[in-house]
């Protein structure tokens, strides 16, 4: 039996109901700028160690939230756990990120790709499950995946890029198979996210990470439309609650207006775009329909003094501008996080800065109205 949620301020802004503050969590907040995760890491062996272990990733996924009064927590995992589920044995480097030992570059490779077994990924849900019961209604907690495109990315490069050569010269030379593995990668992302959602997930978000590298038209037809074939796919309800589901692509303001057409209730910008601006691109108004914004400080903020952080806290709220605050119909409503995932080296003492900052911030101004 789960508990009753003590702080829904965040689901309800995505649903774009009135808060009395701004929610915020941070893109990588269980991670490597805390000093309890990594030794908690250490403990595991590695990154996967700890991301299959359940103890563990309970452990790291609630560590932030010892820290910070933050209004979600997001499950600790990787979007990479789907292609390595497929069998293309995913490893970590030190220092130089994720590596596939099998890469998918042509025609054979692509057609041994299949849906992989949801088994292969129960370490996923258990942590699921496990942290559902440790939040014990603290806050929701929040699931996620890669964008097919995202995801195609790795699978081809075999490793994170700087020119994705090799996924965008496939992607030019032979669509047919590109398109083959970005169909393969939206029904297996739209079953995992589905299986996080059924283990206890309240939200799930789909990071299209790098969804922005490509060119306008290629955006729409390798990353937008899988996307949406996902989001297609996805259990709207649960437990008699509606699950939010959220897409964030790292350069998509320029595709605001193709995204309004999405089926979710939240889109995630980067630090480049003026929320304002989105917010009047796909906000919408009092009692119409629209979405929920969610982001954009620039994460190296939290570099800056901690004055200078509230400083900038305060233009990204005055950015999106006055709160929807009518409780009575829906509205504009924005979700403040990061602009990508927080850095490694970030001072912990600047997070809660900037958390006790939108707070305050938030609440003053739904107070002026």
């Amino acid at each position: 039996m789960t508990q009753p949620l003590q702080n829904d301020t965040f689901l309800r802004a995505c649903l774009r109901q009135a808060t009395d503050h701004t929610p915020v969590w941070l893109m990588r907040q269980a991670g490597r700028y805390l000093p309890e995760y990594r030794e908690t890491r250490e403990k595991a062996g590695s990154f996967m160690g700890l991301a299959t272990n359940t103890d563990y990733a309970t452990e790291v996924t609630l560590q932030p939230l010892e820290r910070f009064p933050l209004d979600a927590a997001i499950l600790f995992s990787d979007i990479l756990t789907v292609p390595d589920a497929m069998g293309l044995g995913l490893r970590f480097e030190a220092s130089e990120g994720p590596r596939f030992a099998k890469t998918v570059c042509d025609e054979a490779s692509v057609a041994e790709l299949q849906v992989p077994d949801m088994d292969k990924l129960r370490y996923v849900f258990d942590a699921v499950s496990s942290i559902r019961k440790a939040l014990n209604g603290r806050v929701p907690l929040i699931g996620f995946a890669g964008s097919p495109w995202t995801l195609a990315c790795y699978m081809v490069e075999g490793r994170g890029s700087d020119d994705y050569r090799l996924v965008k010269s496939l992607l030019y030379s032979r669509p047919d198979l590109m398109h083959r593995i970005l169909e393969i990668n939206a029904l297996s992302v739209a079953t995992y996210l589905n299986a996080q959602i059924e283990a206890g997930a309240q939200a799930v978000m789909i990071f299209d990470s790098w969804g922005g590298v490509l060119a306008d038209g290629a955006f729409q037809s390798f990353s937008l439309h899988y996307t949406a074939m996902v989001l297609s796919r996805l259990k709207k309800q649960h437990a008699g609650q509606t699950i939010p589901r959220i897409v964030f692509t790292k350069g998509g303001g320029l595709w605001l207006q193709d995204m309004q057409s999405l089926d979710c209730e939240v889109l995630g910008l980067d630090w480049t775009m003026n929320l304002g601006q989105a917010r009047a691109v796909v906000g919408g108004t009092a009692g119409g329909p629209g979405k929920a914004l969610q982001g954009n400080i620039d994460p190296n903020v939290l570099f800056a003094p901690p004055a200078h952080i509230d400083t900038e806290v305060q233009r990204v709220l005055n950015s999106f501008g006055q709160p929807h605050t009518d409780p009575n119909t829906t509205g504009p409503t924005h979700i403040f996080n990061l602009g990508h995932g927080i850095n490694q080296l970030t001072p912990p003492d600047h997070v809660a800065a900037l958390v006790e900052s939108v707070h305050r911030h938030s609440r003053v101004m739904r107070q002026a109205v």
